[in-house]
């Protein structure tokens, strides 16, 4: 898959629920209205799906939310997909809240998963309490500890937010280090309806690199997940930053990725409404009638986004971690 840029698209982020068992003030509003579950794809059609991606060159396919591990029944999904890896296929990963983790890491290494990325922005219990607006931070802790002897590769994702956790940058740097994580920083953008007043919690990690390098040493690294993510190498903890940096530092000219939400609405970019519903074709044409539509979305896909955080959300219904 090739836009009309020459961006050859190899990197799928795929939402299998819109739900979660959080209320992250920068993803959700606190009284959310999920979709029915009617509206979803069924596993089977995520499948099909995935395999035509697969064979249009799809080398990653990650899954999201909401939050993944809480739609019934997830790992027969994640079992299908693990088993296409090496058949064209070069990995399955997850980004997850960590709540499920406990329950799920063994399951999730037994099905292929090697990677998983955990959204985890405060250390302190009653900030993070704050920040999710109901979750228990030692729960999450726990998940990461269990992914980690279960042999999950981890990789922490935390939203930068000013006035909220700005004061946090080195201790979850140290953090991280001490257990061999790597960690991502950033950007808020202007995804999901929420009530917070996303101007004010808009911090630029530009200034944040400039921060984090008057205590560490970070060299600029040749390492690539697949993601939107630069990365530099920490020596003192030898270790991985990655910036994803949607407002002060646009990474759209190597964007190799689409987005697919649960309901099988496939967007080119978040930046914008442009898009194609693939649950009707897929559940009235079949696969084969897939390959038009993705041809229609790569035609029109823009060169860059154009977030504005004093506008109204885009996408407003998938996951802003980062991938």
């Amino acid at each position: 898959m090739v836009d009309s840029f020459g961006r050859r698209i190899t990197y799928v982020r795929m939402s299998v629920t819109d739900r979660c068992d959080l209320r992250c003030r920068y993803c959700m509003s606190e009284r959310m209205t999920f979709m029915p579950r009617s509206d979803l794809l069924d596993f089977e059609e995520i499948v099909a799906l995935a395999d035509v991606l697969i064979a249009r060159g799809v080398k990653r396919i990650r899954l999201t939310g909401g939050e993944p591990l809480v739609r019934r029944n997830v790992m027969y999904l994640i079992q299908q997909l693990g088993s296409r890896v090496g058949e064209g296929l070069e990995e399955v990963t997850l980004t997850t809240n960590g709540t499920q983790l406990a329950a799920n890491a063994e399951q999730l290494f037994a099905a292929g998963v090697r990677r998983i990325n955990v959204s985890l922005d405060s250390l302190d219990p009653r900030r993070f309490a704050h920040i999710t607006r109901r979750g228990r931070l030692d729960q999450v802790l726990d998940g990461i500890e269990t992914a980690a002897s279960a042999g999950l590769a981890i990789k922490i994702n935390m939203m930068a937010l000013a006035g909220v956790n700005d004061d946090e940058f080195h201790t979850m740097l140290a953090w991280c280090g001490a257990r061999g994580f790597d960690l991502t920083l950033i950007e808020t953008m202007p995804l999901g309806e929420v009530e917070d007043h996303r101007p004010e919690r808009y911090l630029s990690l530009q200034d944040v690199l400039s921060e984090l390098r008057e205590r560490w040493t970070l060299t600029p690294s040749l390492h690539r997940s697949g993601g939107p993510a630069r990365y530099y190498d920490v020596r003192e903890g030898g270790m991985r930053l990655g910036l994803i940096t949607p407002m002060s530092q646009n990474f759209c000219d190597g964007c190799n990725r689409i987005r697919i939400a649960a309901t099988g609405t496939v967007y080119g970019c978040l930046g914008h409404e442009q898009k194609v519903e693939l649950r009707e074709i897929l559940r009235q044409n079949g696969p084969e009638a897939v390959d038009a539509a993705l041809d229609r979305l790569l035609a029109g896909k823009p060169q860059r986004h154009s977030f504005d955080l004093t506008q109204p959300a885009t996408v407003r219904h998938m996951s802003v971690t980062g991938g």
